[in-house]
């Protein structure tokens, strides 16, 4: 993203028609479908274009293909495609189908839910990241919300939520590094105060997930058959996650062993495998349009000084250490709901912050962990996130309706806020 003092307000006005584009025609309408957000992000890149007069338009085409192109949106694209094809192909393997009825088998239809949730904790956390998280698991909680009378909806917000859990918390998560990098902290001493803020929260998340689906009905005079061996991808998935390989590789090597299984056992042959590597791929190929249609958008926003001004008027009201502490949420959660990306967030507002944090001698270990707290909540939130539109795609739902039942993030910012409010947690002077 390119780098820039100026400040203006009116340069947020793309964003602010993207969302209204969308949300107004979605009220109208009834249906949220009715806009599609590839139209409307189109839309709002062509305002943005138009904005700025006084800027040549080849200049501000420049801009916006360079922040296209930021290493991670094509990152987040690359693993959107690699998803693609490892869903596809482990879904028409019969993994998903497998994995699915393993669950259904094994764990007390009151308790499907919330074990989705806990599942997707783990994988996140190991593999330090929401998207590839979403990406591999959406599936199987669109399989359990088919199997079951629980909604879409629920279950592809539940996945989101126990995505952002790791994406907060993970040692190797780009936002993690990026709040302590910022923040000048070590990364173990920024977990720990993390996780004790965090975790009440993830508890009252399995709670409520609980009371909304333990009445879960699943219909005991269909059969449930599955084949362990086509579980074995998604246990593969996990377990490189927990080992710590970069998600590129496990995606792959996922994808592969899927392939290999599907061969042997005779769910497809060669140009069957090959077909649904590319029809995985072409499903996801929308989505990853999006994100780089988001990332150049949101380089022009703060090309033309709409993120530096929202920033600016946060710090301008921070009076005092507890309300420097609700700043730096502020910051991190105004440029979240600015660009759709919690790691571009982090390291837009961290600089500002740590100023804020070394004014009003805030805890580095803390003002690290508002920042990713806030980040996370509002990435989880937002209905143009990368992480509600994979899952929406996924049930072919629209992003608004994962929203009111995205319990952990909403928790997530609760807690936050609960320990600015109280001073929590009671830290010692680091020598």
């Amino acid at each position: 993203m390119e780098e820039t003092k100026k400040s203006n307000a009116w340069a947020l006005f793309p964003l602010l028609a993207f969302v209204l584009l969308f949300l107004g025609i979605g009220i109208v309408t009834g249906d949220f479908s009715t806009m599609p957000l590839n139209v409307a992000i189109t839309i709002a890149v062509i305002i943005g274009l138009l904005l700025n007069r006084k800027e040549k338009f080849v200049h501000k085409v420049e801009v916006f293909t360079r922040g296209a192109g930021e290493s991670n949106i094509i990152l987040m694209v690359l693993i959107f495609l690699l998803a693609g094809a490892f869903s596809q192909t482990t879904e028409d393997m019969g993994g998903v189908t497998s994995t699915v009825n393993l669950g259904l088998s094994l764990i007390p239809q009151n308790l499907l839910i919330v074990g989705l949730f806990v599942i997707c904790m783990f994988v996140s956390i190991s593999m330090g990241t929401s998207v590839g998280t979403v990406a591999a698991i959406a599936p199987v909680g669109f399989g359990l919300s088919e199997a079951t009378d629980v909604s879409a909806a629920i279950t592809m917000a539940t996945v989101v939520g126990g995505s952002m859990f790791g994406d907060n918390l993970s040692m190797i998560s780009d936002t993690t590094i990026a709040a302590v990098r910022t923040q000048k902290t070590k990364m173990s001493d920024k977990f720990k105060v993390n996780f004790r803020i965090v975790l009440p929260g993830a508890l009252i998340s399995i709670i409520v997930i609980w009371l909304l689906t333990h009445s879960a009905h699943v219909d005991h005079t269909k059969s449930y058959d599955f084949n362990f061996i086509k579980v074995i991808p998604y246990l593969f998935v996990l377990i490189l996650a927990i080992v710590g390989i970069n998600v590129i590789i496990v995606l792959l090597g996922g994808t592969l062993l899927s392939g290999i299984i599907g061969l042997i056992d005779g769910s497809f042959g060669w140009t069957e495998l090959l077909k649904s590597i590319s029809e995985g791929i072409i499903g996801m190929e929308d989505i990853a349009i999006i994100a780089i249609l988001i990332g150049g958008l949101v380089s022009l926003i703060q090309h033309n000084g709409g993120i530096n001004w929202l920033l600016n008027f946060v710090r301008s009201k921070v009076k005092s250490k507890r309300g420097a502490e609700f700043g730096i949420a502020s910051l991190v959660s105004v440029a979240d709901i600015s660009t759709a990306n919690n790691t571009i967030s982090i390291l837009m507002s961290g600089p500002l912050a740590k100023d804020i944090s070394d004014e009003y001698k805030i805890d580095p270990r803390k003002s690290a962990s508002l920042l990713d707290i806030f980040g996370g909540c509002f990435q989880g939130l937002l209905p143009y996130s990368p992480q509600l539109i994979a899952a929406a795609g996924v049930a072919s739902i629209s992003p608004f309706e994962l929203v009111p039942y995205s319990i952990y993030p909403i928790v997530l910012g609760l807690s936050g806020i609960v320990a600015i409010l109280f001073g929590l947690p009671r830290l010692k002077p680091r020598k």
